[in-house]
Protein backbone atom coordinates (compact mmCIF):
# COMPACT_ATOMS: atom_id res chain seq x y z
CA UNK A 1 0.00 0.00 0.00
CA UNK A 2 1.49 3.22 -1.04
CA UNK A 3 0.01 7.43 0.29
CA UNK A 4 0.54 8.66 -3.16
CA UNK A 5 3.13 11.44 -1.91
CA UNK A 6 6.24 11.69 -0.98
CA UNK A 7 5.64 11.19 3.31
CA UNK A 8 8.77 10.69 4.21
CA UNK A 9 9.67 14.44 3.35
CA UNK A 10 13.39 13.01 1.29
CA UNK A 11 12.50 14.46 -1.92
CA UNK A 12 11.99 11.41 -3.99
CA UNK A 13 8.87 11.28 -7.23
CA UNK A 14 8.35 7.79 -5.45
CA UNK A 15 5.37 7.40 -3.25
CA UNK A 16 6.00 6.04 0.01
CA UNK A 17 3.85 3.43 1.99
CA UNK A 18 0.85 3.72 3.68
CA UNK A 19 0.01 3.71 7.83
CA UNK A 20 -1.48 -0.07 8.93
CA UNK A 21 -3.82 -0.16 11.73
CA UNK A 22 -3.84 -3.30 13.22
CA UNK A 23 -7.11 -2.85 14.27
CA UNK A 24 -8.68 -1.44 11.19
CA UNK A 25 -10.97 -3.09 8.97
CA UNK A 26 -9.03 -5.78 6.27
CA UNK A 27 -9.33 -4.32 2.79
CA UNK A 28 -10.15 -0.68 3.70
CA UNK A 29 -8.71 2.29 3.25
CA UNK A 30 -8.97 6.55 4.34
CA UNK A 31 -7.22 9.47 3.35
CA UNK A 32 -6.58 12.01 6.18
CA UNK A 33 -7.50 15.38 7.09
CA UNK A 34 -4.72 17.46 8.47
CA UNK A 35 -5.07 19.35 11.62
CA UNK A 36 -3.60 22.80 11.82
CA UNK A 37 -2.48 24.85 15.30
CA UNK A 38 -3.73 28.52 15.52
CA UNK A 39 -0.61 29.78 13.35
CA UNK A 40 -2.06 27.26 10.42
CA UNK A 41 0.94 25.12 10.55
CA UNK A 42 -0.11 21.64 9.95
CA UNK A 43 0.52 19.57 13.91
CA UNK A 44 -1.53 16.06 13.03
CA UNK A 45 -3.47 14.59 10.85
CA UNK A 46 -6.65 12.34 11.01
CA UNK A 47 -7.84 9.59 9.54
CA UNK A 48 -11.58 10.07 7.78
CA UNK A 49 -12.33 6.63 8.63
CA UNK A 50 -10.54 5.64 12.19
CA UNK A 51 -11.96 2.00 10.83
CA UNK A 52 -9.77 1.48 8.13
CA UNK A 53 -6.54 -0.60 8.26
CA UNK A 54 -5.08 1.66 5.57
CA UNK A 55 -4.36 5.01 6.16
CA UNK A 56 -2.45 7.40 4.18
CA UNK A 57 0.72 8.98 5.74
CA UNK A 58 0.70 12.77 5.72
CA UNK A 59 3.94 14.62 4.80
CA UNK A 60 6.12 14.27 7.58
CA UNK A 61 4.12 11.10 8.74
CA UNK A 62 5.68 7.84 10.18
CA UNK A 63 4.70 4.98 7.46
CA UNK A 64 4.67 1.83 9.27
CA UNK A 65 3.03 -0.34 6.40
CA UNK A 66 5.14 -2.84 5.18
CA UNK A 67 5.01 -5.12 1.37
CA UNK A 68 2.53 -7.03 0.48
CA UNK A 69 0.02 -6.24 3.32
CA UNK A 70 -3.41 -6.39 1.53
CA UNK A 71 -3.55 -10.04 -0.75
CA UNK A 72 -4.78 -10.37 -3.83
CA UNK A 73 -7.90 -12.34 -5.19
CA UNK A 74 -7.33 -15.68 -5.63
CA UNK A 75 -7.60 -16.98 -9.15
CA UNK A 76 -8.93 -20.43 -10.20
CA UNK A 77 -7.36 -20.77 -13.94
CA UNK A 78 -8.37 -24.08 -15.39
CA UNK A 79 -7.03 -24.65 -18.84
CA UNK A 80 -7.92 -27.51 -21.40
CA UNK A 81 -5.88 -28.92 -24.40
CA UNK A 82 -7.24 -31.40 -26.24
CA UNK A 83 -5.80 -33.14 -29.46
CA UNK A 84 -6.72 -35.72 -32.06
CA UNK A 85 -4.28 -37.25 -34.59
CA UNK A 86 -5.84 -38.61 -38.04
CA UNK A 87 -3.88 -40.83 -40.04
CA UNK A 88 -4.37 -40.02 -44.28
CA UNK A 89 -1.59 -42.17 -45.08
CA UNK A 90 1.65 -44.43 -43.84
CA UNK A 91 3.70 -41.02 -43.79
CA UNK A 92 0.89 -37.87 -43.87
CA UNK A 93 -0.64 -37.14 -40.68
CA UNK A 94 -3.02 -34.24 -39.84
CA UNK A 95 -3.62 -33.30 -35.78
CA UNK A 96 -6.22 -31.06 -34.61
CA UNK A 97 -5.94 -29.30 -31.23
CA UNK A 98 -8.14 -27.00 -29.42
CA UNK A 99 -6.96 -24.84 -26.26
CA UNK A 100 -9.08 -23.10 -24.09
CA UNK A 101 -7.44 -21.16 -21.29
CA UNK A 102 -9.54 -20.36 -18.40
CA UNK A 103 -12.33 -22.77 -19.26
CA UNK A 104 -14.84 -21.86 -16.67
CA UNK A 105 -14.52 -18.25 -17.36
CA UNK A 106 -13.94 -17.63 -14.00
CA UNK A 107 -13.34 -13.38 -13.58
CA UNK A 108 -9.81 -13.35 -12.51
CA UNK A 109 -8.67 -9.08 -11.80
CA UNK A 110 -4.93 -9.73 -11.66
CA UNK A 111 -2.47 -7.75 -13.10
CA UNK A 112 -0.52 -9.21 -16.09
CA UNK A 113 -2.22 -11.96 -17.56
CA UNK A 114 -3.10 -15.63 -16.02
CA UNK A 115 -1.37 -17.64 -18.71
CA UNK A 116 1.75 -15.73 -19.17
CA UNK A 117 4.39 -15.47 -16.78
CA UNK A 118 5.63 -11.93 -17.75
CA UNK A 119 4.10 -8.81 -16.43
CA UNK A 120 3.62 -6.42 -18.99
CA UNK A 121 5.23 -2.83 -18.15
CA UNK A 122 2.00 -0.87 -19.64
CA UNK A 123 -0.22 -2.19 -16.65
CA UNK A 124 2.23 -1.63 -13.62
CA UNK A 125 3.26 1.96 -14.69
CA UNK A 126 -0.17 3.36 -14.95
CA UNK A 127 -2.24 6.31 -12.54
CA UNK A 128 -5.31 3.62 -12.12
CA UNK A 129 -2.99 1.34 -10.91
CA UNK A 130 -1.22 3.65 -8.42
CA UNK A 131 -4.35 4.62 -6.87
CA UNK A 132 -5.54 1.15 -6.22
CA UNK A 133 -2.68 0.85 -3.78
CA UNK A 134 -3.85 4.31 -2.23
CA UNK A 135 -5.88 4.21 0.29
CA UNK A 136 -8.79 6.42 -0.01
CA UNK A 137 -8.69 6.78 -3.14
CA UNK A 138 -12.01 5.89 -5.12
CA UNK A 139 -10.22 2.99 -7.07
CA UNK A 140 -8.85 1.61 -3.59
CA UNK A 141 -8.90 -2.26 -3.20
CA UNK A 142 -11.07 -2.62 -6.66
CA UNK A 143 -9.57 -4.75 -9.22
CA UNK A 144 -12.75 -4.80 -10.98
CA UNK A 145 -12.06 -0.78 -11.86
CA UNK A 146 -8.16 -1.60 -12.92
CA UNK A 147 -7.53 -4.75 -14.76
CA UNK A 148 -9.30 -7.08 -17.45
CA UNK A 149 -11.16 -10.20 -16.25
CA UNK A 150 -8.66 -12.01 -18.13
CA UNK A 151 -11.52 -13.98 -20.65
CA UNK A 152 -11.98 -17.46 -21.66
CA UNK A 153 -9.55 -17.54 -25.30
CA UNK A 154 -9.89 -20.35 -27.42
CA UNK A 155 -7.49 -21.23 -29.68
CA UNK A 156 -7.52 -24.24 -32.45
CA UNK A 157 -4.75 -25.36 -34.27
CA UNK A 158 -4.33 -27.66 -37.39
CA UNK A 159 -1.11 -29.47 -38.06
CA UNK A 160 0.41 -31.42 -40.92
CA UNK A 161 2.97 -34.17 -39.51
CA UNK A 162 4.70 -35.87 -42.51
Amino acid sequence: MQSGIDSNLNGDSASDRSIVNAAGQDGVGSGVTALKNSTGDVVAYQANNPNARYIVAGLGAYANGGRNTLAGRPINNFDLNMLKNFSLTERFRIQFGAQFLNLLNHAQFVPGFVNRIDNPVVLANTAAVRTYVTPGSSTFNNPEAIYSSNPRNIQLSLKLLF
